[in-house]
């Protein structure tokens, strides 16, 4: 087991451990709805062009996909949903964990959310990242990517109860998120691994991330 994977199931096990079994019950079941859904057919896949764009980094500053790949051999382009979230969390410090290793592949990390700047910068101080985290308002580019999804009504009221402002996270209150996603980008924009998966508890493997770069130097 890779330790992301090690740290996810600690990390479910405690959760099982402080939440009522109704509400892990709830969360299951929507998380089952959106599965069946089938949701990530919609996703960019392997061999597709990745859509370019402009967003602002955690300082404001505008950061174009284009230039990046000017600059890089290869892109990993990571949508994950908030700092609130504490599978992103887990699945960023595994990222920042290749973060060296993905340089001397001449390869750049890019995570992108729907929260604001300022709320992407909580974000990076807290992992302690040092790749750039984009803010996507309104989800426009994770919408393009095909991800985009409404959080389940019932869970609403769930993730107030933890604490989780959604609405002041992203200052809008659609309530859409991404699901969680993965993609490797090559110099001439080829998609060359995807990782897009309904259920937000499964992550990519940062190793298998390394595999496919390797691979294709």
């Amino acid at each position: 087991m890779s330790r992301l994977q090690e740290e996810i199931k600690k990390y479910q096990e405690s959760f099982k451990q402080k939440v009522p079994q109704d509400i892990q019950e709830l969360m299951l079941k929507a998380t089952k709805k959106l599965q069946e859904q089938k949701l990530s057919k919609n996703a960019l896949k392997v061999g597709d062009k990745a859509i370019t764009f402009k967003l602002k980094n955690a300082n404001y500053k505008e950061i174009c996909l284009e230039e990046q790949l000017k600059e890089n051999d290869f892109i990993v382009l990571n949508f994950y949903r908030g700092q609130w979230c504490p599978y992103c969390n887990l699945e960023l410090q595994a990222l920042q964990s290749i973060n060296a290793q993905l340089k001397a592949l001449n390869g750049k990390i890019i995570a992108i959310s729907p929260q604001t700047p300022d709320n992407s910068l909580t974000t990076k101080e807290k992992n302690e990242l040092e790749f750039e985290v984009l803010s996507d308002e309104f989800n426009k580019v994770a919408k393009e990517y095909g991800l985009v999804f409404s959080l389940d009504e019932e869970l609403r009221p769930i993730y107030k109860s933890f604490g989780i402002d959604i609405i002041t996270a992203n200052n809008e209150d659609s309530f859409k998120l991404p699901m969680p996603a993965t993609f490797v980008i090559n110099k001439n924009k080829e998609i060359i691994y995807s990782f897009v998966d309904e259920d937000y508890t499964k992550r990519s493997e940062p190793q298998t991330i390394l595999d496919i770069i390797q691979k294709n130097k």
